[in-house]
């Protein structure tokens, strides 16, 4: 009986200190530099021009993954006869559908910029510029 206690008693310490090594075993550690999300970025500028006339450029700018410039062609917010409030909602739906298009794709808008500039010469105002950039990015 006493030699049954005795490998009783082995075994359970044996169990106990196995446990012990598996229980306390550091964590692996990950073979990744980062293991942080990586993500890609695209920025998409539109460019809309407040040139009285309509003599100005307005357009959306994009570069694809080529690195090449894509251009699309905006309505000036002036005709020759003034401010032409149907040319800003095209502008609005063309934008609008931009974004639409690269959220589609997975693309999260996180950043809208906004400026302006103000053309002049000798204190007379000769129109300016909006400019609006909308960063995205997407998990890589």
């Amino acid at each position: 009986m006493r030699k049954q206690i005795t490998t009783a008693a082995i075994a359970a310490s044996a169990a106990i200190f196995s446990l012990g090594l598996v229980a306390f075993k550091p964590a692996p550690e990950n073979n990744t530099t980062n293991s942080a999300p990586v993500y890609i970025y695209k920025q998409i500028t539109a460019v809309e021009s407040v040139i009285p006339g309509g003599m100005g450029r307005s357009r959306i700018l994009t570069t694809d993954d080529a690195g090449q410039m894509l251009e699309k062609d905006l309505k000036n917010f002036y005709s020759l006869v003034g401010i032409n409030f149907e040319n800003i909602a095209n502008n609005d739906r063309a934008i609008v559908d931009r974004l639409n298009e690269y959220s589609a794709q997975g693309w999260e808008l996180v950043q809208v910029t906004t400026g302006s500039n103000q053309q002049s010469s000798n204190g007379n105002s000769n129109g300016g510029l909006f400019i609006t950039r909308y960063l995205f990015k997407k998990l890589k």
